[in-house]
C-alpha cells in the first residue's frame, strides 16, 4: 500500500483506485478511514481516486501529538501528499467534515487547485451554522418512512439536551436517501473506520478562521463544485448555495433524494455530475 511522511515524519496512508488523472480524496467524518468512500459511485471509471487516510485512521499512523489532528493542521498533509505525487496542481474531492479542511487547503494554496469537488460539505471554514431547525426541517421531508417516528423523537430528545451520540442509531437514517441493506451496512461500519479521539481534536479551538478564509476563498481561480443531498440538514440546499457563492467559479448541484452520501443514493446521477464538472477545460 502506498504512502509517504508527513511534515511530522508521520507515515500517511493511501488507497488508488481506477485509472485516468488522479483525484485526491479527502474523507469526513470528521476523521474516518477512507474506505467508507468506497468508489464514489463509480466514479472510478472516470478518475484515478488517491484514496486518503488521514492521521491516525485506517492504515495510516497515529501521530504523537493529537494537536495535529486540527482541521487546520491537516492542511499540511493533503500538501503533502501533492508534493509526493508530484502534481503541480491537484483535482481535490473533500466530503462532508473535510469539506472544511478541502477549502482551508484551497484558501491557503489557491494556485496549487486545478478543481475543488465539495460533497455534502460541513461549514465551520466559511461560518455558516447549521441548526437544530435546519435538521428538523430537512426531517420534516422523511415524514412518511416507517422509522420516521423514532428519527423525530430522537431530535426532540436533542434538543431537550441528551447526546446525539445516545440516539444515533435512531438518526441514522436521515443521513441515507435510502435506508436500504446497503445504508444499513455503511453505517455499521462507520464504528469501526472513526478516530473517535482524533475527531475531537479536528474541530478544536482556533481551527477556523471564517473572515479571512472567506476573503482568501476569492482568489480561488479554480472552477468549484458544491454538491449537495436534497434530503440532507447540513448542509441543507440553502446552505450548498450561500457556500458556493464565496468562490468566484462556484456552481451548485443539489441531489434530488439524495442525503449525506449521495453517492449511495443514486450512483448515475452522482457520477455523471463530478464526472462532468472534472471533465470541463
Amino acid at each position: 500500500m502506498p504512502a509517504f511522511s508527513a511534515y511530522d515524519w508521520t507515515k500517511l496512508a493511501y488507497h488508488e483506485k481506477g485509472e485516468g488523472e488522479p483525484l485526491l480524496c479527502v474523507p469526513g467524518g470528521p476523521m474516518r478511514a477512507s474506505a467508507y468512500l468506497g468508489d464514489l459511485g463509480g466514479l472510478t471509471a472516470h478518475r484515478r481516486l488517491i484514496l486518503l487516510d488521514l492521521r491516525g485512521t485506517g492504515d495510516s499512523a497515529v501521530p504523537d501529538d493529537v494537536a495535529g489532528y486540527r482541521c487546520d493542521r491537516l492542511v499540511d498533509d493533503i500538501e503533502a501528499l501533492r508534493e509526493h505525487l508530484g502534481l503541480d496542481q491537484v483535482d481535490l474531492l473533500g466530503h462532508s467534515a473535510s469539506g472544511n479542511l478541502a477549502t482551508l487547503y484551497a484558501a491557503r494554496h489557491p494556485k496549487r487547485v486545478r478543481t475543488l469537488v465539495l460533497i455534502a460539505p460541513a461549514t465551520h471554514s466559511v461560518g455558516l451554522t447549521v441548526t437544530g431547525e435546519d435538521h428538523r426541517e430537512a426531517a420534516a421531508l422523511r415524514q412518511g418512512e416507517a422509522w420516521y417516528p423514532a428519527a423525530e423523537a430522537a431530535l426532540k430528545e436533542i434538543e431537550a439536551g441528551r447526546d446525539p451520540v445516545e440516539v444515533g442509531d435512531a438518526l441514522a437514517p436521515l443521513a441515507y436517501g435510502r435506508w436500504d441493506a446497503a445504508a444499513r451496512a455503511h453505517r455499521a461500519a462507520s464504528a469501526t473506520e472513526k478516530n473517535t479521539r482524533a475527531a475531537a481534536a479536528f474541530y478544536a479551538e482556533g481551527a477556523f478562521d471564517p473572515p479571512a478564509t472567506r476573503a482568501a476563498l476569492a482568489a480561488v481561480a479554480a472552477p468549484v463544485l458544491v454538491l449537495a443531498g436534497e434530503w440532507d440538514g447540513g448542509p441543507n440546499p440553502a446552505h450548498a448555495e450561500q457556500f458556493t457563492g464565496f468562490f468566484p467559479r462556484g456552481v451548485c448541484q443539489v441531489q434530488p433524494r439524495g442525503g449525506h452520501f449521495p453517492w449511495l443514493d443514486d450512483p448515475e446521477w452522482f457520477r455523471r455530475r463530478v464526472a462532468g464538472f472534472l471533465a470541463q477545460d
